[in-house]
């Protein structure tokens, strides 16, 4: 099986590394741990029933591990390895590395970064280079970027991480809020006729701002893992291998470019600190497998000096970016929310004329 760098990148028989690591809380084997709670998902955690009824829940999203890896890019010795480019919002100063939607991001469209971004995204979709958007913005191939809101180019991430948990039971928590005196039966604060009424309404205004006593019941209690809390990562060495430039050598150093950078965010140490009540911890040491088309599988070892020698001159050869300080265009924005506008009701009215 082929487990070198260079085989990765232009051998066909290897499609995937992959870790599949165990993690616990700090709190210990069958702690509670609080999962992200999701508006539509039912009960707002995001729990799936298996077929021979084991309940598995989401951690930590795909969308939500790269927004954890995709930072890395800001600090220590990986800085150096991708454009910095900061984007300063009348005050408000956000990285590329922290915007949601990478280079197809509305931050990004309101700059002077925005139309070269356009055009490295026209170019890929007429001819599949990518090689503009790896100088503009490397972490937008290594994590995936959709430009859903202007042209419509789409590049998979190269990295895909989740975090969940098996074998779970939903739990509840109460919790009584009580006034630090008792003001409903202040002498003048409140009318004999509204005493009745102030206790038990949660929703009246003495209650929401502190005046009376307030229970709350069922609320979120977290889930109590009785199996294992697994990361699944994958590094798609197939859709790797389907980024391409104008010539073949570029081509090569592209590849090598966006696996040294991919292989990097995902065996780098990352906070485990994911949100109140959720900080996990590794379990066991990082395990990485290449596999290969047939399925058989291989240890491979990961060192982080030679990804990042690897990155580093990829990245001279390919002239990548360098930093940019940037500034939010407020009148490009609001002409392009103008322009959406007007194209939403010509649409309408077009709509409405073919129903006559």
């Amino acid at each position: 099986m082929m487990t070198s760098f260079n085989d990765w990148v232009t051998n066909q028989d290897s499609v995937a590394i992959v870790l599949k690591q165990k993690l616990v809380s700090v709190e210990g084997d069958d702690a509670v741990v609080f999962p992200p709670t999701y508006a539509d998902a039912k009960e707002n955690y995001n729990i799936d029933t298996l077929s021979d009824g084991r309940r598995v829940v989401t951690i930590d999203s795909e969308g939500a591990q790269a927004n954890r890896m995709e930072p890395l890019f800001k600090t220590g010795d990986l800085k150096a390895l991708v454009p910095q480019i900061d984007v300063d919002a009348k005050g408000q100063v956000v990285s590329l590395l922290d915007a949601g939607h990478r280079l197809g991001d509305a931050l990004i469209r309101s700059t002077p970064l925005g139309d070269e971004a356009k055009d490295a995204f026209e170019t890929f979709l007429k001819t599949g280079d990518a090689t503009t958007l790896a100088r503009l913005a490397p972490t937008s191939l290594v994590f995936g970027v959709w430009d859903s809101r202007g042209t419509g180019a789409k590049l998979p991430r190269i990295v895909r991480s989740v975090v969940r948990g098996w074998d779970v039971d939903r739990l509840t928590r109460s919790a009584q809020y009580n006034p630090t005196i008792d003001y409903v039966n202040l002498e003048g604060l409140f009318d004999e006729d509204d005493k009745k009424k102030l206790e038990g309404d949660t929703k009246s205004a003495t209650a929401q701002l502190g005046y009376v006593h307030v229970p709350a019941t069922g609320g979120h209690g977290g889930v109590l893992v009785r199996g294992e809390i697994v990361r699944d990562v994958t590094v798609n060495l197939i859709a790797l291998r389907r980024l391409r430039s104008s010539d073949e050598d570029t081509t090569t150093t592209l590849r090598k470019y966006i696996l040294a950078l991919a292989l990097l965010a995902a065996r780098e140490e990352h906070d485990g600190f994911y949100r109140q009540g959720c900080l996990l911890v590794p379990a066991s040491k990082p395990e990485w497998k290449v596999v290969s088309r047939t399925g058989e599988r291989a240890d491979v070892t990961l060192d982080k000096t030679a990804l990042v020698k690897e990155a580093a001159a990829a990245k001279a050869t390919l002239k990548v970016s360098e930093d940019r300080q940037l500034t939010f265009d407020v009148e490009k924005a609001r002409a392009e929310v103008k322009g959406k506008n007007e194209e939403k009701a010509a649409a309408a009215a077009k709509k409405k004329a073919g129903k006559k």
